[in-house]
């Protein structure tokens, strides 16, 4: 039985007269093989199509486990690359949720999409990370920038707007390094720097007080872990989380480093925290030059001036992600849009 979109049903009703856009319509159809995934690819109520459909300005519809796709022949192309990469994904044991078709339609701008999906034996991405608990795949093209980045360099500065994975895919990163025995130790910091509020002497021990500021690494350490392992590798300290006053003093080797919210770092305390760098070891500094919360008067980011200095030093790799790599929900990139636009 044909399952057909009500647009791309009653698609005469509303697109232009064919006749006067032909030569730049297309029309292509899409089979699948593997058809235990396609209730997952349509998605509830053919919901997957249908954002495609919005998002791209296509008509879609199925019948079985073949696809049927027209519309202007660019927006076609990425409407069968968009479904052969969701196609893929579930087959790898990949989630597919909205972010994750999101992602793909921005990768589908991209002419190395194709690749990215088929090139590889198996169709696997040629580029991902293996954790305990799931592997993750870039979501954007400035992502496979920094993945490759994560490989093939010691020091690395992640700049760029909430949403876009700098963290998470860093935390990642570590963790299957610290899995696979290439480092030995996992360290996780961040500036005990309050975000515009002022929250007073908090109760509790060290671990209390500071714990709160570092609660988004912990969020992307279990997602990446599972949690009994978490707790002992965190007993045992071959993962430590601490704000980045506890770096002073220490060469940290054999070890996977992440700084995270480094926008709120003064250059002193980024001078120290980057000579902390030891034998075997890699460092992440995570953050949004545009979102500093630093106190009037303590003067530059450290960030910023960390840039700036070793731009182009051997060993080094920045990578900047802009609005378009935002990776969670469509619509916080419209929102770090808005307010971008507002503070231009």
């Amino acid at each position: 039985m044909a399952r057909k979109l009500p647009r791309a049903h009653d698609e005469a009703h509303h697109r232009p007269d064919h006749r006067t856009d032909l030569h730049r319509r297309a029309r292509i159809e899409v089979e699948f093989d593997e058809q235990t995934v396609l209730g997952a690819l349509f998605g509830q109520f053919d919901t997957n199509l249908v954002h495609i459909e919005n998002r791209l300005g296509v008509y879609i519809s199925a019948r079985g486990n073949r696809v049927m796709i027209e519309g202007p022949d660019d927006a076609v192309a990425r409407a069968r690359d968009v479904l052969k990469g969701m196609h893929q994904r579930l087959l790898t044991g990949q989630e597919l949720d909205t972010g994750a078709v999101e992602s793909l339609i921005a990768m589908s701008v991209e002419p190395t999409l194709e690749g990215i999906i088929t090139g590889m034996p198996g169709g696997t991405p040629p580029i991902m990370i293996r954790t305990r608990k799931k592997t993750i795949v870039p979501r954007s093209p400035t992502q496979i920038e920094y993945m490759k980045a994560l490989i093939s360099n010691d020091v690395i500065f992640a700049l760029g707007p909430a949403g876009t994975g700098k963290t998470y895919v860093a935390v990642a990163q570590a963790v299957a390094q610290l899995i696979s025995g290439s480092v030995q130790r996992l360290i996780l910091s961040r500036p005990a720097v309050e975000a515009g509020e002022r929250l007073g002497f908090l109760p509790g021990d060290m671990k209390e007080k500071v714990d709160p500021y570092l609660r988004p690494l912990y969020d992307a350490l279990y997602d990446c872990m599972p949690p009994e392992q978490v707790e002992r590798r965190l007993a045992s300290g071959e993962i430590e989380i601490a704000p980045i006053a506890f770096m002073r003093g220490r060469t940290l080797a054999d070890a996977f480093v992440i700084l995270d919210e480094a926008q709120n770092t003064t250059p002193m305390q980024m001078k120290m925290f980057l000579t902390r760098f030891g034998q075997n070891s890699r460092m992440v500094v995570c953050g949004d030059p545009k979102q500093t919360d630093l106190p009037g008067g303590v003067g530059a980011s450290g960030l910023n001036d960390a840039v700036q200095r070793l731009e182009g030093v051997e060993g080094i790799a920045t990578v900047r992600f802009g609005v378009a790599d935002v990776v969670r929900h469509p619509i916080v990139g419209r929102i770090v849009e808005a307010y971008e636009g507002k503070d231009a």
